[in-house]
């Protein structure tokens, strides 16, 4: 049974038997190119990266609606499997312009959908796009 814990946890946190529940404060990328793949996800989300980014980490805070952070960390392999998550996101407006907006900074069409499109970051990243509340 989830209940609201009322006796000083942080505003919004669920309890299950008594126990806060944990929450995702961060998603970490293993990434080849640190600074590229850290531009191209702040300008996705329409944040920045971290001043103190360098070309073995990155940091880029989620925007105004309190999603996980990201975090980029280099390593020498390259990804080599399909992702076993993604991250879906939604249209501002229409998902045929969010999806020339990703292409422009970046992103490639992997597959389109009546309801989404799916993509690849620069670094062969899946992720997809949903439809927004113009379509």
């Amino acid at each position: 049974m989830l209940r609201a814990e009322t006796s000083g946890a942080a505003p919004g946190f669920a309890v299950r038997c008594g126990v806060m529940a944990s929450v995702i404060k961060s998603v970490t990328f293993d990434s080849a190119d640190v600074l590229g793949l850290a531009r191209f996800w702040a300008a996705a989300l329409g944040t920045d990266v971290d001043e103190d980014a360098t070309a073995d980490r990155a940091y880029v805070e989620a925007p105004g609606w309190g999603g996980p952070n990201m975090w980029f960390i280099r390593v020498p392999e390259p990804k080599t499997a399909k992702n076993r998550m993604h991250f879906d996101l939604r249209a501002p407006v229409t998902m045929a312009d969010e999806v020339k907006r990703l292409e422009a900074i970046g992103a490639t069409v992997v597959g389109r959908f009546a309801g989404h499109t799916v993509m690849n970051d620069p670094e062969g990243n899946v992720f997809c796009v949903e439809l927004g509340p113009g379509d």
